[in-house]
């Protein structure tokens, strides 16, 4: 009933039928189970060892009784937005035709609030199938602003966890993402514009101009995804909902004097 669209956005398309968007997100996407059982074992290396190129992986699954040919590890890992840190291919794929802005961060001190976000998108695996996770993160304080669950990897989810973020007064002095075609897209960058928000790119192949995102979605799989078998996506979003408010609300970190991202974010003695 809803599909794309030339003309008409999804967003619009829900609106017309009282839709609500997000729950067109839940479907997981179709692998078989080899390959779903194969992505689990890439995802939980790669989040152990990054620097593992597809051979590299190759060998991992070998020496476990697996044995697969590079190029189903390649598309399965590309699939998964997985590459090794030097470069690093980003999940989202850049379009040639949208402008891609410079990295405003190289040597930046951050020492406030709302000074810089970042996104970022990641795989998250199901019981029989996987999804992709985006997350709006503010840096200072490490609080996760918002988040969103989807099966595929349009734009739409990625706006719908900006709108949540930027909403009321809240916004950034600069918003860093990587050049994925959902972030340099008219309607992402025109949203930050009219904020009058700085925007902020990673270089190709620069795996740690994000390093913040990158860390909060280690720490998101090691202590929620991999201890959890999501039936569906569904139960991932109620799951995944209770631990960003554990997160923000509860977890201690080192490097904020073990305060929580709440308490730094809203200045919470």
């Amino acid at each position: 009933m809803v599909k794309p669209h030339p003309e008409v956005s999804i967003r619009r398309q829900c609106e017309l039928l009282g839709v609500n968007r997000s729950s067109l997100h839940y479907m997981p996407k179709g692998e078989s189970e080899f390959n779903l059982s194969l992505m689990r074992m890439i995802d939980e290396a790669h989040t152990k060892m990054p620097f593992y190129g597809k051979r590299k992986m190759v060998e991992y699954l070998e020496r476990r009784g697996i044995s697969v040919n590079v190029k189903r590890v390649k598309r399965l890992m590309d699939l998964m937005g997985i590459e090794t840190i030097y470069p690093k291919k980003n999940l989202s794929k850049a379009n040639p035709e949208h402008r891609v802005y410079p990295y405003l961060l190289r040597g930046i001190c951050i020492e406030r609030r709302d000074q810089v976000w970042s996104t970022d998108i990641t795989y998250i695996r199901m019981r029989h199938g996987f999804m992709y996770l985006m997350a709006v993160m503010d840096w200072y304080s490490r609080y996760v602003l918002s988040w969103r669950l989807s099966n595929t990897l349009d734009r739409e989810f990625c706006l719908e966890a900006l709108e949540e973020a930027l909403d009321g007064d809240r916004a950034p002095e600069i918003f860093n993402t990587d050049q994925g075609s959902q972030f340099t897209s008219k309607e992402f960058t025109d949203r930050l514009l009219d904020h009058e928000i700085q925007i902020s790119m990673d270089g190709r192949g620069r795996a740690f101009d994000n390093i913040f995102t990158e860390r909060l979605w280690r720490t998101v799989k090691y202590e929620e995804v991999y201890l959890f078998d999501y039936a569906d996506g569904f139960e991932a979003t109620e799951r995944l909902g209770s631990y960003f408010s554990f997160y923000n609300r509860e977890r201690f970190h080192q490097a904020l004097g073990y305060r929580t991202p709440s308490e730094v974010y809203f200045n919470v003695q």
